[in-house]
């Protein structure tokens, strides 16, 4: 069974034919794939689409019903300290120990990675900076915020310096601040050759973060490769975005335009999506000048990652519910 290469010759991660079964429904549907060391590798999909079951089974949190996974070079089912060793892991919802203070939390995680004391000290006081949590070090951390508890967890994954760092939508429902801090520290990690899996349903974070992007969808690939490959190849996914003076009283119409493949309306715009975007922006003139809307604004754009993402999932349906 073989392996999808990177583009790169050394893979932090290998998966090949992973499937995942939950009674009759499959979560993880066959799927292949290679992250290469040093990347940061996005995982998107819509909810109910396989990421976090994908990421809980490259984890060890669940086991595969079938396929092989290989994390640092060692294979996760017959080698699962080694191959978890130099990895660390952010869920989507922060777990630092409720009862414990965030120093004593980066402590306890220290001693389970066997760092000697006076190591994990030093570290974990660069984490505690580098996060701003030095003043609130003592705090319980069921006393501090969501975004505070993100910066906890992260740190708690970083203590002993892993080369693989999986996170589980990182940013979701974070203040501004924090999203930052976070995003800045995922590049900052990269520079220094961490390799990176990022679950993620965010497709800016993904598009400006992300040297390569899986989409997923129903437990499968959709596709692969790099955001910028990604719009290049989904010509379809350009379109023009249009806001009339006027309601549209029949939006069909839009759709029965010559070369319009879908419409989505978005904050009192129509998004039309075209592979010839400057045939469908002189039609939609002519219509709005034919039924007297009047034209507000009228734009043609390049396919965005959003739009691709946009593309593929609603071609393939979005999933049977939450996995």
């Amino acid at each position: 069974m073989g392996v999808v290469s990177s583009p790169m010759t050394s893979n932090s991660i290998e998966v090949a034919g992973l499937r995942k079964d939950f009674g009759s429904l499959r979560a993880v549907d066959n799927i292949s794939f290679a992250v290469a060391e040093g990347e940061i590798f996005g995982f998107l999909g819509p909810n109910g689409a396989g990421k976090t079951t994908t990421q809980r089974l490259l984890t060890g949190v669940l086991r595969p019903t079938a396929g092989d996974i290989r994390i640092m070079g060692r294979d996760l089912r017959k080698d699962p300290v080694a191959a978890k060793r130099h990895v660390g892991v952010v869920p989507e919802n922060a777990n630092p120990y409720r009862d414990l203070s965030a120093w004593h939390n980066l402590m306890l995680m220290g001693r389970l990675y066997g760092m000697a004391k006076k190591r994990r000290e030093q570290k974990a006081l660069q984490l505690l900076e580098y996060f701003g949590l030095l003043d609130r070090r003592r705090a319980k951390t069921k006393t501090l915020s969501k975004g505070l508890n993100q910066r906890i967890s992260l740190s708690m994954a970083l203590i002993h310096d892993p080369r693989l760092l999986f996170l589980d939508e990182p940013t979701s429902g974070l203040d501004v601040e924090s999203t930052r801090l976070i995003r800045r520290l995922i590049v900052d990690l990269n520079t220094r050759g961490v390799t990176v899996f990022l679950t993620t349903h965010d497709m800016q974070e993904a598009a400006r973060l992300c040297d390569r992007v899986a989409i997923v969808c129903r437990g499968r690939i959709a596709a692969i490769d790099s955001p910028d490959a990604l719009r290049a190849d989904f010509s379809s996914a350009q379109s023009v975005e249009v806001a009339f003076e006027k309601p549209l009283r029949d939006p069909a119409l839009l759709q029965e335009l010559a070369s319009v493949s879908g419409v989505r309306q978005e904050k009192g715009k129509y998004i039309l999506f075209t592979d010839r975007p400057g045939e469908v922006a002189c039609r939609v003139a002519l219509l709005a000048r034919e039924r007297g809307l009047g034209l507000r604004s009228i734009n043609t754009r390049a396919a965005r990652l959003e739009d691709v993402f946009v593309h593929l999932t609603a071609a393939k349906g979005s999933g049977n519910g939450e996995r």
